[in-house]
């Protein structure tokens, strides 16, 4: 682990018995759960969970009252989450008090104080649904999710050696030493940070809620998917933030910025979470590439090739569309022991404080935090992925590009063209010219096939650069 400390704590029982499903075969007949139900044992757990999660506070509370099975549903932590978060009036009087049940009460003052009372332990009830968010929050991180280290660690990196070794090949690398003049370092500490945010909101999970609230959440939190902050307006909020950090060398040309700050997509977030929180598995947009570095804790990661699809994960053609298991826990339960058996093994390790790792385009990725962590990536263009963006942007579908209102999606190829013609002509022409080098060569190419110098090779379509 290298120094790394990662709570390891072993899976309790659920807190109202609720037990998984396989279990219902050694109840000897047993069933908690359709005997309570009624009429209602029709419905799937999924279904009924949607159909109480419509109901108020009241109703689940009266509800709980009525029979032991009715009991576990109402009582399902992720209902009360719901009711908590997108209930905007609570926005800004809710702070977390150990489960998110006590945590609405409270807010609203259904209860004075968290109340210290044992829950009904049920007999007899059955439910994935129900046991899985609880055994994926509490079961022990395996060490052999852990161990692996095979993306490369490189200290003192020229960066020429960046380019020709990482940047251009596309391949992943976790830099050391690329952001020790990083005040952020020393000064970014739960104080500093409250500082920093007062009378700001930020935004986690998509919710938005004060930075004392989110880290009252983090300390506390038992969900099977913890709240994540991922803000790309931290640099506005708190701007003494943005002065604590400087993009390293490796990542000083970022082309996207000839389009200024207003009209560029989202680039930059200051990430931060409890954990066990994290991002599953995606690409980054547009066709960028990306920088992350951790400023505390540590973070998990594991990434595949660009045309290796994860296992557990399914996208569309287009890529338009990803889907994969709801938590982080959940696809290490399922699915890890696939990463070491299919054809192409993918490239993991951690990255810890003070360490930046390099997330080439296209590549599909993970990552978890082992501890609290506070990380800052950015998205980026260099000459080296200049052509994939501008392929992507002229694709014709303003709804795979991203980080910029709808409505400029479909113009944003021809307006970075434009800003680059303007601001740095130079890096369109070099681009045509290695296209132009590229397209000469392939007569030759396609002619030594002929006579089967070289059998069976597909050479790729051109390249059509336009200014337009």
């Amino acid at each position: 682990m290298g120094g790394t400390r990662v709570a390891v704590e072993g899976a309790s029982h659920h807190p109202q018995g609720v037990q998984p499903w396989g279990n219902y075969l050694f109840a000897q007949g047993r069933d908690t759960r359709n005997a309570g139900l009624g009429r209602l044992r029709v419905l799937d757990d999924e279904l009924l969970v949607q159909v109480l999660g419509l109901l108020p506070a009241e109703a689940l509370a009266r509800l709980a009252c009525v029979n032991r099975a009715l009991y576990c549903f109402a009582n399902h932590e992720d209902i009360w989450r719901a009711l908590t978060l997108e209930n905007e009036a609570l926005e800004a009087c809710w702070r977390f008090k150990n489960t998110w049940q006590q945590t609405y009460l409270r807010a609203t003052d259904k209860i004075s104080k968290p109340k210290k009372t044992k829950a009904l332990q049920v007999q007899g009830f059955y439910s994935d649904l129900l046991y899985q968010p609880w055994h994926c929050s509490t079961v022990p991180l395996q060490r052999s999710w852990l161990k692996r280290d095979t993306i490369d660690r490189r200290a003192d990196l020229s960066l020429e050696d960046f380019k020709t070794q990482y940047e251009i090949p596309n391949k992943p690398v976790i830099l050391q030493n690329a952001m020790e003049d990083w005040a952020a370092l020393q000064r970014w500490t739960p104080a500093y940070l409250k500082k920093a945010f007062k009378g700001q909101s930020i935004l986690a999970g998509d919710y938005p809620m004060s930075y004392d609230n989110f880290l009252a959440y983090s300390q506390r939190c038992r969900d099977e998917m913890p709240l994540y902050l991922f803000d790309k307006h931290f640099a506005r909020k708190a701007p003494q933030l943005a002065a604590d950090y400087k993009v390293p060398k490796f990542f000083d040309e970022d082309l996207f910025s000839v389009l200024g700050e207003e009209g560029r997509p989202d680039y930059r977030w200051l990430i931060m979470g409890p954990p066990r929180s994290g991002s599953t598995f995606h690409k980054d947009p547009n066709a960028t590439s990306a920088w992350n570095a951790v400023v505390t804790g540590s973070k998990k990661w594991i990434l595949y090739p660009p045309h290796i699809l994860p296992p557990g994960v399914h996208a569309s053609d287009d890529g338009g569309d990803v889907a994969c298991p709801v938590s982080l826990i959940e696809w290490f339960l399922n699915f890890y022991k696939e990463t070491q058996n299919g054809p192409v093994q993918p490239l993991e390790g951690i990255c810890r404080a003070g360490e930046v790792l390099f997330v080439p385009r296209g590549w599909w990725h993970m990552a978890m935090n082992l501890e609290e962590s506070i990380a800052v990536t950015q998205n980026y263009v260099s000459s080296a992925n200049l052509q994939q963006v501008l392929d992507f942007l002229k694709g014709g579908r303003a709804e795979l590009v991203s980080g910029c209102p709808f409505e400029q999606r479909g113009g944003l190829h021809d307006a970075f063209v434009t800003a680059l013609q303007q601001h740095r002509p130079q890096v369109l022409k070099e681009l045509q010219t290695k296209q132009e080098q590229k397209k000469a060569t392939q007569p030759s190419a396609q002619l030594s096939a002929l006579f089967g110098g070289c059998r069976g090779l597909q050479q790729p379509a051109a390249f059509s650069f336009q200014f337009s």
